[in-house]
């Protein structure tokens, strides 16, 4: 629960400046995960290719966001890793080429947070995913483009889309957890009318 008297919510003349329709720039952009390896240590990485919209209304409510990723662009500095992830055994990026989320209810809690419930497609399984969001800023750009920036996190856990293959330790336990954390770090230009609406 949030205390009424000691949280903050972006002005509504502020949600009215921010309204638009913006692109999601991967330049500028970390689509991340990292996931406990034989119970010792983290492996982190990313996905190297993704796009997707913001759509930002006066409401926070009534936006909307989409993000696709190309699995085969999944990256964590092994080749030997990354061509097993992407194979049959979890991803199987030849058959299943692209990994979607599409928002389905978002909240202004205050201090800049957002959290996000969406639907989240890896294979042929979408299921519901919460998404704790932080506004991280607005301005213009040094071309003058209008920017807007978030983070956010969620956890998940990779069997519940079927991600199931591991390998058991001799000491006990298993290769790689079941539990997934996704860490994204958005920045996104703001398109024109025109753009936005083709």
């Amino acid at each position: 629960m949030f205390d009424r008297e000691k949280t903050t919510r972006i002005h509504p003349a502020r949600h009215e400046a921010l309204t638009g329709v913006y692109s999601i720039d991967p330049d500028h952009s970390t689509i991340g995960f990292s996931v406990r390896h034989a119970m010792v240590t983290n492996v982190r990485g990313k996905f190297t290719v993704f796009e997707g919209l913001l759509k930002l209304d006066s409401r926070p409510t009534r936006s909307e966001a989409y993000l696709s990723v190309q699995t085969g662009s999944f990256d964590t500095g092994s080749p030997e890793r990354d061509a097993h992830v992407t194979g049959p055994d979890f991803l199987d990026s030849a058959t299943f080429p692209l990994m979607i989320f599409r928002s389905g209810g978002i909240v202004d809690a205050g201090d800049e947070q957002f959290p996000m419930n969406g639907l989240l497609r890896i294979k042929d399984v979408a299921l519901p995913v919460h998404l704790g969001l932080r506004f991280g800023g607005a301005g213009r750009d040094t071309h003058g483009q209008s920017r807007i920036g978030f983070e956010g996190t969620a956890v998940i856990r990779r069997s519940d889309w079927r991600l199931d293959w591991n390998a058991a330790l001799a000491t006990g336990g298993a290769l790689v957890s079941d539990k997934v954390k996704l860490n994204l770090d958005i920045s996104a230009v703001r398109l024109n009318r025109t753009k936005a609406a083709a």
